[in-house]
């Protein structure tokens, strides 16, 4: 079972920048891949960013050029620097984390949510 605990939410205004962390514990033995999803209220869950366990990445156009995610891999820690925060980015942010399962399939696991809550 793998464990993820979000933190770094909170308010800011509009133009500011918020740095998010998920720590991921548990019996890990490995990582496919990391990311972070949003959900405003009244709409679905939105995909913000991944990273894979190659590097790759991969960005919600809304998002591109002000987001970035990164890992510590030594520390199971994935981050989200958020920069010239907008009042559209305001969700609660869910991490999430897919992790290798028997017979080739793949868990998913997520985060309970932080919130982001951006002024104007």
């Amino acid at each position: 079972q793998v464990q993820l605990v979000e933190s770094g939410g909170g308010l800011v205004q509009a133009g500011g920048t918020l740095r998010l962390s998920c720590a991921a514990s548990g019996s890990i033995a490995s990582i496919n891949a990391m990311g972070w999803f949003r959900q405003a209220p009244g709409k679905q869950r939105e995909l913000v960013t991944t990273i894979t366990n190659d590097g790759s990445t991969n960005y919600a156009d809304s998002v591109k050029g002000r987001f970035t995610i990164s890992t510590d891999i030594a520390k199971n820690t994935v981050y989200l620097q958020m920069n010239s925060l907008k009042p559209a980015d305001t969700a609660v942010y869910y991490c999430n984390a897919d992790v290798p399962g028997g017979l080739g399939s793949t868990h998913r696991y997520w985060g309970q949510g932080t919130q982001v809550t951006v002024s104007s």
